[in-house]
């Protein structure tokens, strides 16, 4: 199986298992501010021509909830709760992201990885989306 990207240009899909996911973003070759999703205007100093640059994979959690409205079904079942989160990259930008996890694995201030999740098959396609889990203790 091939696993290929719900929307192109958001993240990386790396070959490798042992390497993990990154984050599409920009950053303004003027002012060095970075963007998630990708931009070519710099909304902090208006220069035109951001750079594209991977972002993470790890970051902060700033806030989070707990979702008890189904997110999509699969196969005749609804995918129930689940947590969504403000995730401070350590390049600067903060991201919403779905969260990996049950809702006593989550703390503000605790530090989450970019993982990837098989959302679909798709003929000889797996396709998936990114979110944030915790970093394993280690």
């Amino acid at each position: 199986m091939t696993r290929v990207a719900i929307e192109e240009g958001y993240f990386t899909i790396p070959d490798d298992p042992a390497e993990p996911p990154r984050l599409l973003g920009s950053r303004c070759p003027s002012c060095g501010e970075h963007f998630f999703p990708r931009r070519h205007v710099c909304a902090q100093c208006l220069a035109e021509g951001c750079e594209d640059v991977e972002l993470g994979p790890r970051g902060t959690l700033w806030t989070w909830t707990y979702v008890h409205v189904p997110l999509f079904a699969k196969k005749d079942r609804s995918v129930g709760s689940y947590g969504v989160g403000q995730v401070d990259l350590l390049e600067g930008p903060r991201v919403q992201a779905i969260l990996v996890g049950e809702r006593d694995d989550f703390s503000i201030g605790m530090e989450l990885e970019l993982d990837l999740e098989v959302l679909s098959a798709e003929g000889d396609d797996e396709v998936v989306i990114f979110r944030f889990r915790p970093v394993a203790a280690s």
